[in-house]
Parts: structure tokens; C-alpha cells; sequence
């Protein structure tokens, strides 16, 4: 629920529609795509009834320009598809033309059906504008402003300035990144274990992995907050252990892990040694503070999620600000999450790629979430 900056104020024409999924997986069809982000979105206002009335004017564009609006994506947008079912719950009954009443059910609606108790948002401020109220809010110490009709009937999580000419046309292309080159790159994915995307890239990565082998050192990390409290820093702090001792077993429990985020059914049927995992995690709570950061909620991370902070010092060092995060040789680099667009992406960061660069991997984008299902829609949503 952001507007979008006045360069990137753009209208695309698609329509949308809502199927319930299980919780962390999203739906993707022909007729439905959403590119999501952390920053803006372009979305169509929702009845209480869920049927969209408004339509997009239409824009002839280039594929890359397209692709650019498509990639510009948003806070409240991720935090749909992340936290709810879908817009299953029913407007808000207002009295049109109170403008505090509207406001103040939007925000009930929002808390209620849309975060689900995954984040909680406050108003801050409602004005009157262009025939709309502009609710300006807060929602986990980030601040948006969406659009109420004044009867209280539809949700508009955007603005678009339509008195204004897209300028996809003049937008230059960007240059990608060059990645770092060593004779053995340095990888480092750091996620939120149960953050959607975090598992989407493990998924990409875990056949890189095996194809490189010890010609590249690649290393699942963790964010230094969890967004998805206790279950994920539980898991978070096995997964460390797991890799500093029982590395050998690492990748076999994380392809487990993944089908399903059943950890503790995972720890007997991979057969790690719980006694040696428990040691571990005994010393790295002295050190790390894990429980007592998890308890004590005053230290949490805007009052919301834990710190985890077994990391945290390659978290400020590479300025990682969520799930996923890739670093190759010391700095963020971008990718696909598919299997093959990152062992591409790795692999031209070796000073003389190995024969093993040359394989021939998996194109199709992991689904977000559990499960090892592909979608045809890539994304560069995250968490955070």
C-alpha cells in the first residue's frame, strides 16, 4: 500500500484475481501475475465483495520496459501474499463521508484481514484528496499511504498520477552487476528459514551445490532478525549447528526441511546426532544470546521479531536488509533463483570457471514456500 515515486508512475493493464492458497504458497496463472518488491506496487482497487471495478488505460511498451514496471514491487503487496489467504474477509460497513470512521475501519479491516496477526498497522494520518481519503499509516515502523473511497468500499494501495505521460520508453537500461572474480568464489545466501523466498533460493541453490562441489564455497546463512518469530529461530539455530558439526548431512536435512519445514521429523529421518546437536546449541546460546534475545522482546527488531544474531556481523558488514540476500566474493550480487541462473551467475565469479560450470541445470523457478513444485513467474520479492 505505497505510491509510487513520480518516475516510476506507471499503469499496467492486467486482471486480477485471488485464489485461496495454503499459508506461504501464492498462486501464479496466465490471467494473474504479480512481480513483487519491497518498495512499491502497481495494483487495482478491491471491493469489500473482492471484485475489482476499476480498469488500467493501456500503454504500448517495450518488453524491458515491462519488465521494469512489473519488477517494481511493494511492502504491502509482499505482505499479502506472505501473511494472508487472500482478501477473504468482508469490507468494512462505513458511514460515507466520516473520514475518521473510514480510516479507522480500513485500519481494522487491514490488521484483521489482511496482516493476520503477522504485523499490525497504526494510522498516522487521513486527509481528504482528489476525491478519496489518503490514509498515511504505519505498518512494522515502515510507512505507507493508500487510498479509501469515501464510502469505505474500496481499497486503492496506490496512487497514479494519470495527468502524467509514462516515460517507460526514456528509461535507460541498467548495467548488471559485475561480480567479484577469485579463483575460488566465496557464496553466502542469507535467509529467513521461513521466509518464502529465503527457501525459494535454497531450492535454486542446493543443485548448484552439488554441481560445483568444493571448487566454490557456497554457505546458507541467516538473517540477523526473524521475521517469523519463535518457530524460525528454533529452526535457524539447528540449521547453524547442523552445518558446523554434522556438515556432511547439511544439504540431505535442508532438501528435507524444505518439502514440507517439518524440522524435527527431518532431524530422525536424516539421522543426526541429537546429543552432539544439543552441545552445540548449548554453546552457541552462550554465546550468541539466543534464547535470551527471544524472550526478552524489548531487544526485538522494531518491537516486532527476535534478533538472531549468529551473523550479524556479515549482516552490517554486506548491509544484508532481508531474505534472500546473495554475496559472491564480498559483495551483494543479483540473480534469477533458478538453478541455472545461479550456477551462471557463480560461476562468473571465478577467475577461470571449472568444466563443472558448463552443466546443464533447471531453468524453471522454484515455487516460493515449501514444497518443490515451479512456477513459470520469476520474482525478486523477499522479506524484510
Amino acid at each position: 500500500m505505497i505510491i509510487l515515486s513520480e518516475e516510476n508512475k506507471h499503469e499496467v493493464n492486467e486482471e486480477h484475481k485471488h485464489e485461496v492458497k495454503e499459508e506461504h504458497k501464492h498462486a501464479h496463472n496466465e490471467e494473474h501475475k504479480h512481480m513483487e518488491h519491497k518498495e512499491h506496487i502497481e495494483h487495482k482497487p478491491f471491493h469489500k465483495e473482492h471484485k475489482p471495478e476499476a480498469e488500467s488505460k493501456k500503454f504500448q511498451m517495450k518488453k524491458a520496459d515491462m519488465w521494469k514496471i512489473l519488477g517494481l514491487v511493494l511492502g504491502v503487496l509482499f505482505i499479502i501474499s506472505l501473511f494472508t489467504h487472500g482478501f477473504s474477509g468482508k469490507g468494512a460497513e462505513v458511514k460515507a463521508g466520516d473520514k475518521q470512521v473510514v480510516a479507522d475501519d480500513t485500519i481494522k479491516y487491514i490488521n484483521q484481514y489482511l496482516l493476520g496477526g503477522q504485523g499490525s498497522a497504526t494510522l498516522k494520518e487521513v486527509t481528504e484528496d482528489g476525491g478519496l481519503y489518503a490514509i498515511k499509516m504505519s505498518i512494522n515502523n515502515r510507512d505507507y499511504t493508500s487510498y479509501v473511497s469515501k464510502d469505505g468500499k474500496y481499497l486503492f494501495p496506490q496512487g497514479i498520477d494519470i495527468t502524467q505521460t509514462p516515460e517507460t520508453a526514456a528509461t535507460p537500461a541498467q548495467t548488471p552487476q559485475e561480480v567479484k572474480k577469485s579463483d575460488k568464489p566465496k557464496v553466502e545466501a542469507f535467509v529467513m528459514s521461513h521466509c518464502p523466498y529465503g527457501t525459494q533460493i535454497e531450492k535454486g541453490l542446493i543443485p548448484v551445490i552439488e554441481t560445483l562441489g568444493s571448487k566454490a564455497d557456497i554457505e546458507i546463512k541467516f538473517v540477523n532478525y526473524a521475521m517469523h518469530g519463535e518457530k524460525e529461530v528454533l529452526e535457524e539455530w539447528a540449521q547453524y549447528c547442523i552445518q558446523k558439526e554434522q556438515n556432511a548431512k547439511y544439504i540431505t536435512y535442508l532438501k528435507c526441511f524444505l518439502k514440507e519445514g517439518k524440522g524435527e521429523e527431518c532431524l530422525t529421518t536424516v539421522g543426526i546426532d541429537k546429543a552432539a546437536l544439543e552441545t552445540c546449541k548449548k554453546a552457541a546460546d552462550t554465546q550468541f544470546k539466543i534464547t535470551e534475545n527471544l524472550n526478552d522482546k524489548t531487544k526485538w527488531s522494531g518491537g516486532s521479531y527476535p534478533p538472531f544474531l549468529i551473523y550479524d556481523a556479515e549482516n552490517k558488514q554486506y548491509g544484508v536488509s532481508g531474505s534472500p540476500t546473495l554475496v559472491i566474493n564480498g559483495q551483494q550480487a543479483s540473480s534469477g533463483r533458478d538453478s541455472a541462473s545461479l550456477l551462471k551467475t557463480i560461476c562468473s565469479a571465478f577467475n577461470t570457471p571449472p568444466a563443472e560450470c558448463d552443466t546443464q541445470l533447471s531453468s524453471a523457478s522454484p515455487s516460493a514456500g515449501f514444497g518443490f513444485e515451479t512456477t513459470d513467474a520469476a520474482t525478486a520479492a523477499s522479506c524484510g
